[in-house]
């Protein structure tokens, strides 16, 4: 089991109180590491934290002030961070003719910009967790709405998501040298709040399961197994992927 192991690690999960991310950080949590969860909601922030039993930063990530603030209480607390998992974002669906350009710019400082500005901020702090044998490990959290074309009008979600792959890729290219490996993960349906208005009608909820290859919704240990793999000995050697976590939708078509 040691080749899967994060215990004693230490980890953030941006977007961890519900969702994806809160799915991230149970999985790591119930692993045995540490783990530092952030969100800009207080209440629901602190009601994760106390359900995980880890670590809270509220915090808007779409900001210089979040960055620090989440950055600041880490760096008081430890002198290096094994894990970083930038979850947090947010999705904008209109009809083409109405799609304002205030969902551009939303979603590219939270989806994209505050990806980048963390990841840049704690790299003193994964730079002293990184060796050859055991880097450390960024894990951006895109979409399979940034590898195929989403059948809702999401245009600027899709576009940013896309943009967290190659983003992604790029980091990975540049810091491989310095032992610190940068994946994706992309998701597919799964509970989460953007997915909510889809998947609280059981109807509807039932029409995305059908059309997964897999025939069904994804579960917590699905996106927690995938994170957990990345950020274990197991994914030592995989830097610059993207891995769609589908359930087979994107080999599909």
């Amino acid at each position: 089991m040691t080749l899967f192991s994060v215990e004693g690690k230490t980890v953030v999960v941006t977007g961890g109180s519900r969702g994806i991310g809160r799915m991230i950080a149970q999985g790591f949590t119930e692993a045995g590491a540490t783990v530092y969860i952030t969100a800009r909601k207080k209440d629901q922030l602190e009601e994760a934290a106390g359900a995980l039993g880890c670590e809270s930063v509220q915090a808007d990530l779409s900001t210089r002030e979040g960055v620090e603030a989440v950055h600041d209480l880490v760096a008081a607390r430890h002198d290096r961070l094994d894990v970083l998992v930038n979850n947090a974002g947010a999705a904008w669906g209109a009809p083409l003719d109405d799609y304002p350009d205030s969902a551009f710019d939303k979603l590219w400082n939270i989806n994209v910009k505050g990806v980048f500005a963390l990841t840049q901020r704690f790299l003193p702090l994964l730079r002293k967790a990184a060796t050859p044998e055991d880097p450390a490990r960024v894990i951006n959290i895109g979409s399979v709405d940034g590898i195929r074309t989403p059948a809702m009008e999401s245009y600027a979600y899709s576009a940013t998501k896309s943009a967290v792959h190659m983003l992604t890729r790029h980091l990975a290219d540049r810091l491989a040298k310095e032992s610190i490996t940068v994946n994706a993960i992309a998701p597919g349906p799964f509970d989460s709040k953007m997915m909510s208005f889809v998947l609280d009608d059981p109807q509807a909820r039932q029409m995305v399961a059908d059309a997964v290859p897999l025939g069904r919704i994804g579960r917590p240990d699905d996106m927690a197994g995938t994170a957990i793999f990345l950020a274990s000995r197991a994914g030592s050697y995989l830097t610059g992927t993207v891995i769609p976590v589908d359930g087979g939708i994107t080999a599909h078509g």
